[in-house]
């Protein structure tokens, strides 16, 4: 009888979780909160119960809201780690913006879309870089390696690696999303890639 009074108890109790366990799922809690009472409703404690943890555990590995959501927003950006190596200028870049834009629709994109809304122009300039470094920059760097790629199998003009070419898509991309509010689908990404870069990158073109 005591046996199963005892089972019954465990059952029902949250296994003791430590470490990196415990960290993933604060920092899921965090992004489930950011996504359901934004970053004004947002508090460590509903964090703490959402992650079924005590608020002290919380406060230990992020002494304030902003750290945490900060760390939040950038443990659940897609990685880009590896440029697209498909054969072509086009498909690459493509691919490139299917990356991009899945990572700004993402939770974790759409969940800093709300913070950098909700939050003051100091708070937002914080969550606006952590975009910046995990989304923005990555790309930039692939999109380069994309376009040197092309020059050197003669699909891209030489002169074409230039800071005005590189920002052509990422500022495309970020207008769409905030000030049009509209995600791209992947028709309007084959008709951006087809109507400006493809003939902004070619040879033959400007």
């Amino acid at each position: 009888m005591v046996a199963s009074h005892w089972a019954a108890a465990s059952a029902q109790t949250p296994s003791r979780r430590r470490g990196a366990v415990l960290e993933r799922a604060i920092l899921e809690a965090a992004l489930d909160q950011l996504g359901t009472v934004g970053w004004n409703g947002l508090t460590m404690e509903g964090v703490a119960a959402g992650a079924q943890t005590g608020k002290a555990a919380v406060y230990r590995r992020w002494p304030s809201k902003e750290d945490l959501v900060a760390d939040a927003l950038r443990s659940g950006l897609p990685d880009f780690d590896t440029v697209p190596d498909l054969g072509s200028v086009r498909e690459d870049l493509l691919e490139l913006c299917r990356r991009a834009r899945d990572a700004m629709f993402s939770r974790s994109g759409s969940a800093l879309r709300s913070v950098i809304h909700e939050c003051d122009s100091m708070q937002a300039e914080r969550f606006h870089a952590v975009i910046i470094k995990g989304v923005v920059e990555p790309t930039l760097e692939m999109l380069c390696e994309v376009i040197k790629r092309g020059m050197e199998r003669g699909e891209v003009r030489q002169d074409a690696a230039n800071g005005y070419v590189f920002d052509a898509i990422p500022a495309m991309m970020m207008y769409r999303s905030k000030i049009c509010a509209s995600e791209w689908t992947d028709l309007e990404l084959e008709e951006m890639i087809d109507q400006l870069m493809v003939p902004l990158l070619r040879p033959d073109g400007p």
